[in-house]
């Protein structure tokens, strides 16, 4: 081939790859794009347009459009590139991992509690995670970290300030510290209050495990590694309900950590320089306290007749128990579908999920797919804009848009949320501030 022919065609080659690749890398980012819009436009038609607590708000200013973010998400397509600026697609599902704030390499991302519609009541907290009333700290969910390893997190710092907040002293009956809550951050506080040598107790109306002990079995409740205390990092990516239970029951049993159980808090007074713990079990003395109980409090009920009835539950632990039965399940939202999922599985039962919305709320994109498939497939019937108006024993009866009827029933399970310990907090003279897309 003569030279002029083969520059001809080194040209014509270095020529197309300058329009093809540009022309490539436009088409891909455009098609996201679409993708993108496709979904924060099904978000906001499903009235998923409002975070639930924690999320990520985006300053366009300051973003360049890296993607960065979008990528650090490990709940999947929560975040998206929109006119080359992040956006968050799903704000309903989001559940503030804050890896999107880590990753941004402009510090474009804020994480902010509430928004300017929807505000979140959540207590006073300064930096050092102790709250307005001098020696009373917070860490976990109560102060808004609903994630797992964030409260894990929480509770290890929340101890080391108080460490440091506490001379020490000559041995004495009064407690250095009481941890009220054996859940994430309950555990990781005790653990940690071991490392630093402090004398204290642990309590919780339950037992060791918090909200984690009202998931459904085999139930996924992390997707991140963790560090505990004295423990040390757990590497697995994805952890189910029971193996996080088991490896909170070694890592207590390793260090010789006894959390007592089914002691009720019912106040915490302040006492010259120590508090004054009113229990179930009897009155505990401790200088400092660390609240590390859930936000739920108690579950939330529909206060119609028949309600406290035995075959009534607010949790599902053990869902192989129930078969054969017909079965009415109350909620909307993930706790309510998984365990409807859950009692389906089991043979022989005929399961219904009631819902006083249109359709389900801010659930999990897996949580979602696996509902519908359900749906379809008639393992599960959805009773829309109904709620259930009277319990008795064969029989629930349920009002739809002023009409009522009646379903042949067994059990009735119910997950409508739960109601917030605000009125136990303010009796210990914490303050509350509502959020607005506030940090």
């Amino acid at each position: 081939m003569p030279a002029s022919m083969l520059e001809k065609l080194i040209y014509i080659v270095i020529g197309l790859i300058t329009v093809l690749i540009p022309g490539l890398y436009i088409y891909l980012a455009l098609r996201k794009e679409k993708r993108a819009r496709t979904t924060l436009n099904k978000s906001l038609e499903r009235g998923m347009g409002e975070p639930a607590s924690l999320h990520p708000v985006i300053d366009p200013k300051l973003c360049i459009g890296a993607g960065a973010c979008v990528l650090a998400c490990p709940e999947g397509d929560i975040l998206g590139l929109i006119d080359n600026k992040a956006a968050l697609l799903k704000p309903s599902n989001c559940i503030g991992h804050g890896e999107c704030q880590a990753a941004c390499p402009v510090g474009a991302i804020s994480l902010v509690f509430g928004s300017e519609k929807r505000g979140v009541d959540l207590p006073f907290i300064k930096g050092n995670f102790e709250t307005n009333v001098p020696g009373i700290y917070i860490a976990g969910e109560l102060g808004g970290m609903g994630l797992i390893r964030n409260a894990v997190t929480q509770g290890r710092q929340a101890v080391e300030h108080i460490a440091k907040s506490l001379e020490r002293k000559t041995a004495s009956d009064i407690y250095d510290l009481a941890i009220i809550g054996a859940g994430p951050a309950g555990i990781a506080a005790s653990l940690q209050a071991k490392k630093e040598k402090l004398s204290f107790i642990t309590l919780d109306q339950q037992d060791f495990g918090g909200t984690v002990l009202s998931y459904p079995r085999k139930k996924l409740v992390m997707t991140q590694p963790v560090d505990f205390p004295l423990y040390g990092k757990l590497k697995q990516r994805e952890i189910e309900k029971e193996e996080l239970l088991q490896l909170f029951r070694s890592a207590l049993e390793q260090e010789g950590i006894v959390v007592r159980a089914g002691v009720k808090v019912e106040n915490v007074r302040k006492n010259d320089s120590f508090f004054l713990i009113e229990s179930s079990q009897g009155e505990y003395s401790a200088r400092r306290i660390l609240l590390a109980i859930g936000r739920r409090g108690s579950p939330r009920k529909f206060n119609i007749p028949g309600e406290q009835s035995d075959k009534v539950f607010f949790s599902l632990l053990e869902p192989e128990h129930f078969t054969n039965s017909r079965i009415l399940v109350a909620g909307g939202g993930d706790s309510a579908v998984e365990a409807a999922l859950a009692l389906a599985e089991q043979p022989g039962n005929v399961v219904h999920i009631v819902y006083r919305r249109e359709n389900f709320f801010r659930l999990k994109e897996n949580n979602t797919g696996r509902i519908e498939k359900a749906l379809a497939e008639g393992r599960i019937t959805a009773l829309f804009n109904t709620d259930p108006v009277k319990i008795e024993k064969d029989q629930v009866i349920l009002k739809q848009n002023e009409r009522e009827f009646q379903i042949a029933n067994d059990f009735v399970f119910i997950f409508i949320g739960g109601e917030l310990p605000t009125d136990f907090l303010k009796k210990m003279g914490i303050e509350f501030a509502r959020k607005f897309g506030e940090a």
